[in-house]
């Protein structure tokens, strides 16, 4: 006789997933009512600029930490919480998409601990790489990084499907080149920051990652090192 899980046509998300996806909303739920005057009262509608200025990532900030040999936690903890912050409802909404969706594909076959680790992982390497390579104040903000490396690792399960199949690795990056691609022109179009080089540091991070965190990743590092 099967069992109900086998039953449900439906899986659930990983733990992970919702638990971050939870706090994504709820902050924004807060920022949303806000505004509104509906909680919080008069102060609450500058609720969302006051955390932008405490939780963005900087790179003048970060300018300054590296020049002055000082790291204060509230400022290195922006490295993590600029994922939380959104400048807008439209922008929350589509990072939460991106998380649920290549959340769940990512959580089934990594499990939370590793799924967290590359979340966490992406968006610091996003940030390492918007401070690196641009000159920008412009505050970094969202979780578009985190999810961008969520689909690293998505392309990193495709990428080892297509090997084992003995097919050509190189359309596993095809979704990556499509989103990028998308990026690119409606930012010629209509403007906007370059904080898609934050998208492409978080993929780097999250398919790099994925090779250390993955059920097997150690593994099969041994085997090709072995093999070399």
């Amino acid at each position: 006789m099967s069992s109900p899980e086998h039953n449900n046509p439906v899986n659930p998300l990983p733990p992970v997933v919702v638990a971050l996806f939870l706090v994504i909303a709820g902050i924004e739920l807060a920022f949303f009512l806000g505004d509104r005057g509906i909680i919080g009262g008069e102060s609450a509608v500058g609720w969302r600029m006051a955390a932008i200025q405490k939780y963005a990532f900087s790179g003048e900030i970060m300018d300054w930490m590296v020049r002055n040999r000082t790291y204060p936690l509230e400022h290195v903890i922006r490295f993590v919480s600029y994922g939380f912050v959104h400048v807008a409802f439209t922008q929350t909404l589509f990072a939460s998409v991106f998380l649920l969706a290549l959340g769940k594909a990512v959580g089934d076959e990594f499990g939370g601990p590793a799924t967290l680790f590359v979340y966490v992982a992406s968006g610091i390497g996003g940030a390492v790489f918007y401070w690196l390579i641009l000159d920008d104040s412009f505050p970094l903000i969202g979780a578009y990084p985190h999810a961008y490396g969520l689909i690293g690792a998505f392309t990193y399960l495709l990428w080892l499907r297509l090997g084992s199949l003995g097919e050509n690795q190189m359309r596993a990056f095809t979704l990556i080149g499509f989103l990028m691609g998308i990026q690119l022109v409606f930012g010629a179009i209509f403007g906007g920051q370059p904080d898609w080089v934050a998208d492409v540091g978080g993929f780097a991070t999250g398919f790099l990652a994925s090779f250390f965190v993955s059920p097997g990743g150690w593994r099969r590092i041994r085997a090709r090192i072995r093999h070399d």
